[in-house]
């Protein structure tokens, strides 16, 4: 799935900071998407259940015909479509404009490329599903990626929840949950099991910023013990 950010404009390698002391209580988000919206749901009923101390504040649809906005709206969560015909500056500008404020921004199936500003570095995440940095790229969203698995003769799959970055499903890894992949699967049954892993692995990666337990330096990772 498209993403975007990087860690900084002249050094890659810099370190990113995350200022956890600007995270509030519930930890506010924004989360992006393209389609259906399963992401998005998946986050609200973590929310709803009090296993993710988190609120929605804003959900980013590039799509005003995408399933997910009338979802997100049975939901009575506030819905922003930004025009992706638009061009690529306006484009940017809007995805940025209605992101302000948030602390996360939770790409969710989001199927094109946003610069994330400067300031917002180490604060734009992404789940895919795949074990990156494999199957991962432009064009490589859906049931494309299993089907691609499948075809690679893979015998473990899954889901990888990451840092944004410039690049299409790259950036730093937070966390990844795994799956086996069946002689018999067709891609719609590995997509169902992957999809299982994936409402595990966000939730628990965004509870993770709740908890300021997330540390990215150098484009690595450090996870701090509870």
């Amino acid at each position: 799935m498209p993403n975007s950010g990087q860690s900084s404009a002249n050094n890659p390698q810099a370190p990113i900071p995350i200022p956890h002391s600007a995270f509030r209580i519930p930890l506010r988000l924004a989360v992006l998407i393209s389609g259906g919206g399963r992401t998005l749901i998946n986050l609200h009923d973590h929310i709803t259940a009090g296993s993710l101390h988190a609120q929605i504040d804003v959900v980013v649809s590039s799509a005003k015909e995408a399933p997910g906005v009338l979802r997100a709206k049975e939901r009575g969560l506030p819905v922003t479509v930004v025009d992706h015909q638009q061009t690529e500056q306006a484009f940017h500008h809007a995805v940025t404009e209605a992101v302000a404020g948030v602390d996360l921004v939770c790409m969710a199936g989001f199927l094109l490329l946003w610069r994330i500003p400067e300031q917002m570095y180490g604060r734009v995440i992404n789940i895919h599903p795949a074990l990156l940095p494999e199957f991962g790229g432009r064009g490589m969203y859906g049931l494309r990626v299993h089907e691609a698995v499948i075809a690679a003769g893979k015998t473990i799959s899954g889901c990888t929840v990451h840092f944004c970055d410039n690049e299409y499903d790259h950036g730093p890894i937070i966390l990844q949950q795994q799956v086996g992949v069946h002689p018999t699967d067709t891609p719609d049954q590995l997509a169902h099991r992957v999809f299982e892993q994936e409402c595990i692995a966000y939730p628990q990666a965004v509870e993770l910023f709740c908890q300021k337990r997330i540390r990215l330096i150098d484009r690595t990772v450090e996870i701090r013990p509870v």
